[in-house]
């Protein structure tokens, strides 16, 4: 990333974490280049961007200041819940400035071409703009084998519907796994069939024998950052994967909707895909907007004419898709990353410390989750799930019960409760898991 994108960055998360109030005036310029270690150009690029934002604003002969937002919800009243169950992304992060721009600037570049029906396919500029933004996640792909979709929930169901050329009829599913396509699966009668999957991974002997003996059309899989688990498959299990799909012609999707909320190194399943059998479907609406509906899919040639065929309609916004492609394209995206995830890594940060304080009798079992947005919080079987909810609606926290994760007739569950961090106030955290732990201890007659 930029010098100047990592300042800009920065100076937004400390004002945003409340390090530079309203109305606070900013190191100087020559101070912040010495801070930073870069020239006094770079800071002043950085602030210009920032004044741009509407996030400074300078005074002649005396420096920038902080913007003071009356809608800011840090300077209003804070909510009374603790809020450990939305998925949605943080309001007070979402990028509305710079996507306002980028809609801007899509309208005066493609003028009334955003206003037709378009490609099914999606718009040509961005799948050639996706090329080498999932090259960055070692998803090598030419363009014509990148699909927009709708984001990645009718993409799933296309693939669920549609016949594969390996002949098979039954799509396995990690259990736990993601409640809506669940509930789709079961809805539409398509074969499904599950594996267990815990926070230390998978049985890749029993997902072998289930791969030669299951009839499985796909497996359907969140490599990293799971949900409702929180973890990310090992090196040695992605790559597990990848071979044994190929050796017994049974294709995986990987839904890899939370590909850029970690700071590590990660390379997806896609990347070990020798034979052509891996799906990979990647959202937007993680980084930037729930609202806007965007994902793309990449697909094995085999794959390609048949999910055509099935998806003969553009189902998302030129509009939309234009704005993406210029967000990318001029390092909006890139940075908005970079700020969204080290947002979510102090909160889980936090949440791993409160835990580690408040759960001293060892109640809760919890990975080291460190990325992503999720963590399983599994809990003693004596506890009572729904009465353990309530108890916690009572004192304002919520959470969301892990058994919807599980297909209906799977009996196999870990009794859960699946954590947030999306949306929960860092400085709240503590508090909220305080109140997890003593009734979680008062629910299993400690």
């Amino acid at each position: 990333m930029k010098k100047y994108l990592s300042i800009l960055s920065d100076m937004e998360h400390k004002i945003r974490e409340g390090r530079y109030g309203p109305g606070r005036k900013l190191p100087s310029v020559r101070s912040a280049a010495q801070e930073y270690g870069c020239s006094i150009s770079t800071v002043i690029r950085a602030y210009a961007e920032l004044e741009k934002r509407h996030a400074i604003y300078s005074v002649p002969q005396s420096g920038y200041y902080v913007v003071e937002k009356p809608g800011d919800r840090r300077s209003g009243t804070v909510s009374e819940t603790i809020d450990f169950a939305s998925a949605s992304p943080d309001l007070d992060v979402f990028p509305y400035l710079d996507f306002q721009h980028c809609l801007n600037k899509a309208i005066d570049t493609y003028k009334y071409h955003l206003f037709t029906y378009g490609d099914p396919h999606g718009l040509e500029t961005l799948r050639q703009t996706l090329v080498s933004h999932l090259a960055g996640d070692q998803v090598f792909a030419k363009a014509e084998r990148i699909l927009v979709s709708s984001g990645v929930q009718p993409a799933l169901e296309i693939l669920a519907k549609m016949p594969f050329p390996n002949g098979k009829t039954t799509v396995l599913v990690e259990q736990p796994s993601y409640e809506l396509y669940l509930r789709f699966l079961e809805a539409e009668g398509i074969p499904v069939r599950g594996i267990a999957r815990t926070a230390q991974g998978i049985d890749l002997q029993e997902l072998e024998e289930q791969f030669r003996s299951g009839g499985i059309k796909f497996f359907y899989t969140m490599s990293r950052y799971h949900n409702p688990l929180g973890t990310s498959y090992s090196v040695e299990e992605r790559k597990a994967i990848a071979r044994l799909a190929g050796k017994y012609d049974v294709y995986v999707v990987e839904d890899d909707y939370m590909a850029d909320l970690g700071a590590e190194r990660f390379d997806p399943i896609h990347a070990y895909d020798r034979s052509s059998h891996v799906v990979y479907l990647k959202s937007f609406s993680k980084i930037i907007f729930p609202g806007l509906r965007l994902g793309a899919v990449v697909l094995p040639e085999r794959l390609l004419k048949t999910y055509q065929n099935y998806k003969k309609y553009p189902d998302a916004s030129l509009l939309s898709q234009a704005a993406l492609e210029i967000y990318i394209k001029n390092g909006m995206y890139e940075r908005h990353k970079h700020k969204i995830y080290g947002l979510y890594e102090e909160r889980m940060r936090e949440l791993n410390e409160a835990l580690r304080r408040h759960n001293e009798a060892g109640l809760i079992e919890a990975a080291d989750v460190r990325s992503g947005v999720y963590v399983q919080f599994k809990l003693p079987r004596t506890v009572n799930i729904e009465r353990l909810m309530k108890r916690l609606a009572a004192r304002k926290v919520s959470v969301v019960s892990g058994k919807p994760f599980y297909l209906k007739d799977y009996a196999e569950r870990e009794k859960f409760i699946r954590i947030s961090v999306s949306r929960a106030q860092q400085e709240r955290i503590d508090e909220g898991i305080r109140a997890i732990v003593e009734e979680v201890r008062r629910g299993s007659g400690w």
